[in-house]
């Protein structure tokens, strides 16, 4: 016969769990409220946002799985490609949507591992999770979504225990490599981390697997790259994208370039952005016989001269462009852009172009243009003003990482080191775009988390170490 403590044993641990369920019940609440608001948006704008030309652009690799000679590397084609088997843009967004969710979850999860009370934890991964920005960027077929995402994974994968294992480094430079192969933007992100990494002497073993693990795998894509074009690179666009850039500063006078580097001076062409430059009819590469992808060597050489003879103006020029990320209200740079509150009713539909024609048969028949529904487009409408992050307020942001960066470098260095990476480093190669500061926030979020926390609670040995 069963006694009352027979009966009773198997429930003991329950208090606990719940207590430990009790401990998220706030994030809990905040996550069902950032999975609403994303099904609010597949409800509100369907089928997805297209962009011409990256999204079929993107599309067309996905299907055919070869290098782009351009701007886009495999990385996100290969998750494109995973989804094949659906042929529907909805679904990329419904899983980018989920994406998005995770990224927050891994914020999270990283500074309650750190210690952090679970309010303080929610707040920090609420940007990602509530900002209008981010719904809209997860509605695109666009890589920003999976690149954010590979990032604070690589960083929770290298933050997670207090001493770094072989098994966890190894992990993050798997995780940083795939970001690279996502968006190039990654390349200097991984020598950022290992520079981060020697200065917290993890040890040799452990700053190896971080470099090999991210550097095989962009050398494998490299010789298949070479296998297709004839260059063993990451990129066909490097040299152009930086040839764009000094052309808001560039003298010839001063850089005094050879006769072949001579036809990409400036020709009188003004355009109201760096990045403008490359799609310009008039501008100078535009100019030159052939595609302006097979010019990236010489735009190359031309654009590293250019730096080396006007550092100065190079710098200023970069300066100029990254503030705009600190202003209050967002500025549309290049014009032709919409800087935020981009949600909006209408319909816009495609244009008409053989590669579209050609992704509708391969990946989606059902692709069409972009079209608002009420009430849910309305509701996003009014939502994305008050659900913005200001400009200074980024910068506060990234102010108080440093802080917590100078003073407690174990607690705050990393994530703020590539934080900066990334809110610099696509304007030093390229230009400014608003697109380009949304990997910056999450990553700012846990630096100033971490940062806070650690100055506010009393030092410990080692903290600055």
């Amino acid at each position: 016969m069963l006694t009352d403590s027979h009966l009773d044993t198997p429930s003991r641990p329950r208090p606990a769990r719940f207590a430990a369920l009790a401990d998220h019940r706030v994030f809990a609440v905040v996550l069902a409220l950032a999975a609403a608001l994303r099904v609010v948006t597949m409800l509100g704008y369907r089928p997805a946002q297209l962009y011409w030309y990256d999204s079929f652009s993107y599309l067309d690799t996905a299907v055919h799985l070869r290098p782009s000679a351009a701007f886009h590397p495999i990385g996100y084609p290969l998750f494109l490609r995973a989804l094949w088997p659906f042929h529907s843009v909805e679904v990329i967004v419904a899983a980018q949507h989920v994406l998005g969710l995770v990224t927050g979850v891994l914020l999270y999860a990283l500074l309650r591992r750190r210690s952090l009370p679970g309010w303080g934890a929610a707040l920090a991964a609420a940007p990602v999770l509530f900002d209008a920005s981010y719904l809209r960027l997860e509605h695109a077929v666009l890589s920003d979504t999976q690149f954010i995402f590979l990032v604070v994974a690589g960083l929770t994968v290298l933050m997670w225990s207090p001493r770094l294992s072989v098994r966890a480094a190894t992990g993050a430079g798997l995780l940083f490599a795939l970001a690279a192969l996502t968006r190039t933007i990654a390349l200097p992100l991984l020598l950022l981390v290992l520079v981060v990494l020697a200065v917290q002497r993890v040890g040799l073993r452990r700053l190896a697997a971080v470099a090999l693990a991210g550097t095989l795998p962009l050398a494998a894509y490299a010789a298949w790259y070479a296998a297709h074009h004839g260059r063993f690179t990451l990129s066909g666009a490097d040299g152009v994208a930086l040839w764009a850039r000094t052309m808001t500063f560039a003298d010839c006078a001063v850089i005094k370039p050879s006769p072949e580097e001579a036809r990409l001076c400036p020709n009188g062409t003004v355009v109201d952005a760096a990045s403008e430059y490359v799609w310009a009819p008039g501008s100078s590469l535009n100019r030159l016989p052939g595609d302006r992808f097979s010019h990236n060597d010489l735009a190359r050489s031309f654009a590293v001269k250019a730096i080396a003879a006007q550092p100065l103006d190079y710098l200023r020029a970069v300066v100029r462009d990254t503030s705009i990320a600190f202003s209050w209200t967002p500025i549309a740079h290049p014009r032709r852009t919409t800087p935020a509150f981009g949600f909006a009713r209408g319909t816009w539909p495609l244009p008409d172009q053989p590669l579209i024609d050609k992704v509708k048969r391969e990946y989606d028949p059902d692709i069409r243009g972009l079209t608002s529904a009420g009430p849910y487009a309305d509701f996003l409408i009014a939502y994305q003003y008050p659900a913005y992050l200001r400009g200074p307020m980024l910068a506060a942001i990234l102010l108080l990482g440093a802080a917590g960066a100078v003073l407690r470098r174990r607690t705050a260095l990393l994530p703020w080191t590539v934080a900066m990476g990334l809110l610099v480093g696509p304007v030093a190669v390229l230009d400014f775009d608003h697109r380009y500061v949304l990997p910056v926030v999450p990553v700012a979020c846990l630096a100033a988390a971490l940062s806070l926390h650690a100055l506010l609670r009393r030092p410990r040995p080692g903290d600055a170490g």
